[in-house]
C-alpha cells in the first residue's frame, strides 16, 4: 500500500514538472518566433531572405524553420517546402504540421505566418523539445528503484512490527499461563513501542506486589485469628471441664470475650483499610484547616501521654488548607501520635509539627522511643508486620498500614525515617491548596 501511494505521488510530480515545462517551452519558443517575426517584418524586402538565412545559420540544434513563400504559395527560400495548411496567416503562435524538405515527414513544429507587404508570405517555426519523452524516461528510470526501495522497507519494517509482536505475544502467553514475573520487552528507545511496554510492565510488577501482598495478607490473616481463638477454644474447654464455680465460668467466658473481640478488632480494620483503599470515600473530599485539626488530635492525646510521664507539644504555625477526608485525615495523623505514645518510654518527648515546604504542608510526628531501623521502613506499613522492639506491647500490626491507604487514597506522600540519636520521624507531606 506505501509502494503503491508512493508510485502515485512520483507520477503526479512528474505530471506536474512536464505540464510546467512544456509551457515554459511553448512560451518561450512563441516569444523567440515572434520577435524574429517582427525583425522580418521591420527590414526592407530586398534582404528578407538573407534575413532568413541568418535565423537558419543560427540554428546548430536543428530546431530554427524558416521559409519566404509567394502570395500563391510558391517557396522562394529556406527550409520549408511550404506553407502550413493548418498555420493561420497574420495569427498568433500556434503548433503546425511543417515540411522541411521533399518527401521528408511533417514535424509538429511551434509557428508563426506573416503577411509582408509586398502580399509574400513568411513562416517562422521553432521545434520545441520533446520533454514528454524525455519525463517519461526519468519517470520509468526513477519509479522502478523507488518503488522497490518503498517494498523493501515496508517489508523490514512488518517484519520488525511483526517480530516485536511476536515477542509480546510469547510473553503475555506466560503471562497468562501465571507467570507474573514476565515483562514485554523494550529495547531502551522512545518509540511508542517501548512507551507501551514500560507503562503495561509498570502495570504487571503492581499486580504482581498485589498479589503477593493479597497472598502474604492471607497467610497473616489465618495466622493472626488462629492464635486468639484457639485460646478461645482452649478456654472455654478448661472452663467447661474445670469451673467448679459459676464465678470460675465467668472468668472463662470473660476471656473467651476478650479473644472474640481482638479476632473482631482484626477484621474491622481489615475491612476499614479495604475500604480506604477501593476509594469509597472520595465524595467525603473537601477542604481541610490543618491548624485546628492537629491541636485537636494534641488535645485528645496530652492527657494520655501525661498519665505515661511524655510530653505531647504540638507546634503548628502559619495556615495551611488541603483537599481530602478530615475524618480520614485525623484518623492518620492520630495513629501516628498513638504510635509514638505507645512506644515511647517514659520522660520521652513527642513533638507534633506543622511545617511549610515548597507549596506544601508537611504533618510531622517525631518521638524518642526505640524507633525503627532501616531494613524495616519498607516493612512496617504491611498489614500485621510488627518489629522486634513492638512485640511486648498490644496492637494488631495494622495501624501503619491504615495510614499507609489513607495517605494513597489523597495521593499524598508518607516518609518514614529513623530519628538523629533515638526514636522515629514520620510524615505526611499534603500539596495545599492555599
Amino acid at each position: 500500500m506505501v509502494a503503491g501511494m508512493f508510485a502515485i505521488f512520483i507520477v503526479l510530480l512528474f505530471a506536474v514538472v512536464y505540464w510546467r515545462t512544456e509551457r515554459y517551452l511553448a512560451t518561450r519558443a512563441d516569444g523567440v518566433i515572434t520577435m524574429q517575426a517582427q525583425t522580418l517584418e521591420s527590414v526592407p524586402p530586398q534582404q528578407w531572405s538573407s534575413v532568413l538565412s541568418q535565423f537558419l545559420q543560427q540554428n546548430p540544434l536543428a530546431v530554427e524553420y524558416a521559409g519566404l513563400f509567394t502570395s500563391d504559395g510558391k517557396r522562394i527560400s529556406g527550409n520549408l517546402e511550404q506553407v502550413p495548411a493548418d498555420l493561420q496567416i497574420d495569427g498568433p503562435a500556434q503548433r503546425s504540421q511543417f515540411t522541411v524538405g521533399p518527401g521528408s515527414a511533417q514535424e509538429v513544429v511551434q509557428g508563426i505566418a506573416r503577411r509582408l507587404p509586398n502580399g509574400n508570405v513568411a513562416v517562422i517555426g521553432r521545434k520545441t523539445i520533446d520533454i514528454a519523452e524525455i519525463v517519461a524516461e526519468t519517470l520509468a528510470l526513477g519509479i522502478i528503484p523507488a518503488l522497490c526501495l518503498s517494498i523493501a522497507a515496508g517489508a523490514i519494517l512488518s517484519i520488525r512490527a511483526q517480530r516485536r509482536v511476536g515477542e509480546v505475544n510469547e510473553r503475555v502467553q506466560r503471562i497468562i499461563a501465571g507467570d507474573l514475573r514476565q515483562r514485554l520487552p523494550t529495547r531502551g528507545g522512545d518509540d511508542p513501542f517501548d512507551k507501551l511496554a514500560s507503562i503495561v510492565n509498570m502495570m504487571l510488577t503492581n499486580i504482581e506486589s498485589l498479589i503477593e501482598e493479597i497472598a502474604g495478607v492471607g497467610d497473616d490473616i489465618a495466622h493472626d485469628l488462629r492464635t486468639p481463638l484457639t485460646r478461645v477454644r482452649a478456654r472455654l474447654e478448661r472452663g467447661r471441664e474445670h469451673a467448679a464455680t459459676l464465678e470460675e465460668l465467668g472468668s472463662a467466658v470473660d476471656h473467651a470475650i476478650a479473644g472474640l473481640d481482638q479476632s473482631l478488632a482484626i477484621v474491622t480494620a481489615l475491612l476499614r483499610i479495604a475500604e480506604i483503599e477501593h476509594a469509597r470515600r472520595l465524595e467525603g473530599f473537601g477542604q481541610i484547616p490543618l491548624i485546628p485539626l492537629l491541636h485537636e488530635i494534641g488535645d485528645l492525646y496530652e492527657p494520655i501521654a501525661e498519665d505515661k510521664g511524655v510530653a505531647l507539644r504540638v507546634d503548628a504555625p502559619g495556615e495551611a488548607i488541603v483537599h481530602g477526608d478530615r475524618d480520614l485525615l485525623f484518623e492518620a495523623v492520630a495513629n501516628l501520635v498513638d504510635n509514638a505514645v505507645k512506644f515511647t518510654p517514659e520522660g520521652g518527648r513527642i513533638e507534633l509539627v506543622l511545617l511549610h515546604r515548597k507549596g506544601e504542608a508537611v504533618i510531622r510526628v517525631n518521638d524518642t522511643g526505640p524507633g525503627i531501623s532501616e531494613s524495616e521502613i519498607k516493612a512496617v506499613t504491611k498489614r500485621f508486620y510488627r518489629s522486634d522492639k513492638s512485640r511486648g506491647s498490644k496492637g494488631l500490626g495494622l495501624g501503619l498500614s491504615l495510614v499507609a491507604a489513607i495517605v494513597k487514597l489523597h495521593n499524598f506522600h508518607l516518609t518514614i525515617t529513623p530519628g538523629t540519636v533515638s526514636g522515629c520521624s514520620a510524615e505526611i507531606i499534603c500539596p495545599q491548596i492555599h
